[in-house]
């Protein structure tokens, strides 16, 4: 079941054990038993850990860029970058864990007395993350709960075994205490009893819809809160521009991100009517030109593109660009002639095709854009500053950004709403989730 493959040639390289339910329950246990580690010790010192686990990301960032590529190709700038936003998480939560962790006096009027809330951990959390972004994925999760002085158990995607290993390395190096951050092979149904376990007491989860649906399932029946980053297909939004060749390099960085394999990219370009054929004939030219000519992560992911895109141009949708596939290599493309009853609307294209909608004006573009199931990012761009206020605050999203891509940073939160999922993960936000703000009242 965890195997490492090469998604450039399909050649399984490596293979992991699966985990064993008595390996499963010592996890467990060595996490639960490591909670006093949270409750005894500083913030401060939590701090300092997570400072050192992000110097030696730096360190090791060669050796964990290679895995990542050679796991689900990843082009290797990007992976580089990848380790660089962890480094930055890791520092960042070290900078101001005591600032967000530090207790928050309340105003009294009730009676006399004081009062205060005091932020501390709630115990052991389980983890389960996606292959599109195999460290940075777990940095999000891991470092504000670290900081908390929670405990991790982490299941990784099946396809990251390596990274996943050599993760859990850099955490021991880094001083963390034994059971503090355990790495699991685990199955499926292994994982339902983790949930269920009475002393896990949160699941966060990157993934699919099936995938959320069915881990919120079982943390509703045995009381577990979730934090859910799921699918998008996020608007980019173009209503108005004095430079049309520089929103089209944004909208192809935005497209072409992990080679398109991002929950968070640009997927649907909605453009008002007097600037369409010439975003289209650029855009399109850009796309195809910029095309990264790395694979996406498995022959799989690229089937289930090629269906998509061949149903989309079944129901009248025009492709610009190449239909030829080859194993987990799939062609840059542009979808023309949509409209939102067009079955692809309203689903997630994972990989490096863009769909076009035109709009007749601001009200069509916004409907466009929130006409989907899911609401995670979205990016509009205009010239005029109240247009892009007021059409952000009435985008369907968790997240807007303002004529720019790639603006994400660790101090900013990030989740989504509707079928995206709940929940918020980086910046203070971040920290907030599994914390028990526990209320002391001191009467007299």
């Amino acid at each position: 079941m965890y195997a490492v493959t090469d998604p450039t040639t399909g050649e399984v390289v490596e293979t992991y054990p699966t985990a064993t339910d008595a390996e499963i329950a010592a996890a467990v246990d060595a996490a639960h038993a490591a909670g006093g580690w949270g409750r005894s010790g500083s913030v401060a010192e939590r701090a300092a850990l997570l400072r050192r686990l992000g110097d030696l990301h730096a360190e090791h960032g060669a050796e964990l860029a290679a895995s990542i590529v050679r796991e689900m190709g990843k082009p290797l700038a990007e992976a580089e970058g990848e380790i660089g936003f962890c480094v930055d998480i890791y520092h960042y939560y070290a900078d101001h864990a005591e600032e967000f962790l530090a207790d928050e006096p309340l105003d009294v009027t009730s009676g006399p007395g004081t009062a205060v809330v005091r932020r501390g951990p709630v115990g052991v959390l389980l983890g389960i993350m996606p292959w599109n972004f195999p460290a940075y994925q777990v940095a999000r999760f891991a470092a504000p709960n670290l900081a908390v002085g929670n405990t991790i158990v982490l299941k990784h995607a099946p396809q990251c075994p390596g990274t996943a290993a050599l993760l859990e390395r850099l955490f021991a190096e880094a001083g963390f205490p034994a059971g503090a951050y355990v790495n699991v092979y685990a199955t499926n149904e292994q994982i339902a009893g983790v949930i269920a376990d009475p002393r896990v007491h949160g699941v966060s989860l990157t993934g699919s819809e099936r995938a959320g649906a069915a881990v919120a399932e079982i943390a509703g029946r045995h009381l577990k809160k979730v934090v859910l980053e799921l699918g998008g297909s996020d608007p980019f939004v173009l209503l108005s521009t004095d430079d049309l060749d520089a929103v089209v390099e944004a909208a192809v960085a935005a497209r072409l991100d992990n080679t398109g394999q991002a929950c968070n990219a640009a997927k649907r370009f909605v453009v008002v009517a007097d600037l369409y054929d010439a975003f289209v004939e650029k855009f399109t030219a850009r796309l195809l030109d910029s095309a990264t000519g790395a694979p996406l992560s498995s022959a799989a992911a690229a089937e289930t593109l090629a269906r998509q895109v061949a149903e989309a141009v079944a129901e009248g949708a025009t492709l610009h660009g190449s239909t030829k596939r080859q194993g987990a290599f799939f062609p840059a493309g542009v979808l023309t002639g949509l409209t939102t009853e067009h079955t692809a609307a309203r689903q997630e294209l994972f990989g490096p095709v863009a769909m076009v909608f035109p709009a007749t004006d601001e009200d069509d573009a916004v409907r466009i854009a929130n006409d989907t199931p899911y609401g995670l990012g979205s990016y509009v761009f205009t010239t005029d500053p109240e247009q892009a206020a007021r059409v952000a605050d009435r985008i369907e999203a968790g997240m807007v950004f303002v004529n720019g891509v790639g603006a994400e940073g660790a101090e900013l939160p990030f989740g989504g709403v509707k079928r995206s999922g709940f929940g918020r993960e980086l910046g203070r936000l971040g920290i907030e989730e599994f914390t028990n703000k526990k209320l002391i009242r001191t009467v007299a």
